[in-house]
This record gives C-alpha cells, sequence and structure tokens, in this order.
C-alpha cells in the first residue's frame, strides 16, 4: 500500500518520513527541544523509512565523482601554497575551495528549482521567469496540457519514502524529476541510472506503477534551455530491479526495514 501526504516544507538536509509518508526531516532535541536532524537511531526509534534519494546513495555515481576530483584540482592550480604553510593545511584550503564550488552551484540550482515549483503551487516567486516559462513550455510540448500535482511526498510498504516534483493523478499517470545542472548543448544532455532508478522507484511509490516517466533537464547558464529525456517502459522495468536490491542493500546494511 501507499501514502501520500500533502505538501510540507522543511529542510531536507536528512529524507525519512513516517510510514504515512509525512516528511521527518527533523526532531526536537533533548536539550531545548529546537530541531536537529533526524538519525538513523531516530528513524528505528520512531519507525520511518528511508527517502529514495538516501537509498540511491549506496550506489557508486561516476560522473559525480569525476565532478568532485575535477574541482579539487582547478582548486589547487588556483590557490598558491602561502609560506611556510604546512601541506595538511594547505590541503584543507584546497578542499574546503573545491567544496564551495559545489554549494555555489547547489544554491543556485536549489533557486531555479524553487521558482518552477513555485508556479506550479500557484505560488510564483518572480525569479528565474525565463527558465521557468521555457520549463512549462518544454513539458507542455511534450506531455501535453495537465494538471500536474507538486511536490507530493508519500511512504511505501517495502520500506522507503520520497517526495515528488511533479505528477498526474490520472489513472495512466505521468512522473517527472526536475534537475538544474549547467549545459549548453542539449544534444550532450542524457540521464544517468541513478535519475533511472529515481523515477522508477517514485511511480511505485506513488502508486502509479505503470506512469510514463521523464527527467526535466534545466540550464541553469542559459535560461530558456530545457530538454525533456522519457525513459522507456524497458528501461523503468530495470531501473525498479536496480532500485529493489539497492533497498534491499541498504536495509541490511543499516539493519532497518
Amino acid at each position: 500500500m501507499t501514502i501520500t501526504t500533502p505538501t510540507v516544507r522543511a529542510s531536507e538536509s536528512n529524507h525519512w518520513y513516517t510510514r504515512d509518508g509525512v516528511p521527518q526531516y527533523t526532531v526536537p532535541s533533548k536539550k531545548d527541544g529546537s530541531p536537529r536532524n533526524t538519525t538513523l537511531r531516530d528513524a528505528r526509534t520512531m519507525n520511518l523509512v528511508p527517502s529514495v534519494t538516501t537509498i540511491l546513495g549506496v550506489a557508486a555515481k561516476p560522473a559525480l565523482t569525476n565532478w568532485l576530483q575535477q574541482q579539487v584540482l582547478l582548486a589547487a592550480l588556483t590557490l598558491p601554497r602561502r609560506p611556510d604553510e604546512p601541506e595538511k593545511e594547505y590541503i584543507d584550503r584546497i578542499i574546503n575551495d573545491s567544496k564551495e564550488q559545489g554549494r555555489s552551484a547547489a544554491d543556485a540550482g536549489t533557486d531555479i528549482h524553487a521558482s518552477i515549483q513555485g508556479f506550479y503551487e500557484n505560488k510564483p516567486t518572480g525569479k528565474h521567469q525565463e527558465s521557468v516559462n521555457a520549463c512549462d513550455q518544454a513539458i507542455t510540448q511534450h506531455f501535453g496540457y495537465h494538471k500536474w500535482v507538486s511536490e507530493r511526498s508519500f511512504a511505501h510498504d517495502l520500506g522507503f519514502g520520497g517526495k515528488c516534483d511533479l505528477f498526474t493523478g490520472n489513472a495512466e499517470g505521468i512522473v517527472a524529476d526536475i534537475k538544474t545542472k549547467e549545459f549548453t548543448d542539449p544534444a550532450k544532455v542524457d540521464g544517468y541510472d541513478e535519475h533511472l532508478m529515481q523515477l522508477s522507484a517514485y511511480r511505485v511509490g506513488l502508486g502509479i506503477p505503470k506512469a510514463r516517466c521523464a527527467n526535466i533537464f534545466v540550464s541553469r547558464n542559459v535560461p530558456d534551455l530545457i530538454v525533456v529525456r522519457e525513459w522507456s517502459a524497458e528501461d523503468l522495468d530495470r531501473g525498479w530491479e536496480m532500485f529493489l536490491h539497492l533497498l534491499q542493500f541498504w536495509q541490511l546494511k543499516n539493519s532497518h526495514k
């Protein structure tokens, strides 16, 4: 059985959900009741389920690893070593600088994503309007006009949860996940197995296991450039099988079903 819930606004620094599909990203601290990040120990005590993205975290991500390595090398090339600076301090400074590049990219992507989300929730932010309009046009051109549900969370009996960017509630169903990234050539944009597994799990978690699924890639450096990549039914079946194996591995590794 799948349970879905309306949107809940909260920090997603930790991805946990109640069995009713409600996000449980934080819990009150024992010290003063202020919110702190939910931990695996909390999840065991409260019978929470991990998110799809948490499950996918146990799989290697070669493209991401390669990008992170490139950021470290670029930082090393642009940061000269200070006179008499210990090697460890120099290395730490390089790593911190490389992480800053990732944080800046993530912040920019989050801001664009929030504007697109606001459009579909009839709560426009007034920002990134070119990206918002282009995204809506690309989705409508690919799928036709639909009434989209935005940012709906869910939990599934198999022991995972999540929150979907966009889906349609009709019998056939469509599930879409929005990704922001830097690109200028749409021909070079394609989905990875991680994207495939995420969408495969989302459609099962939302109770529409035969839904069409697509990633919507939004360029961070060309505001009106959008690429829609729809996955085939065969790919989605393969993605679900891969996700199931990762789910079982995660549950066994963390002794939490």
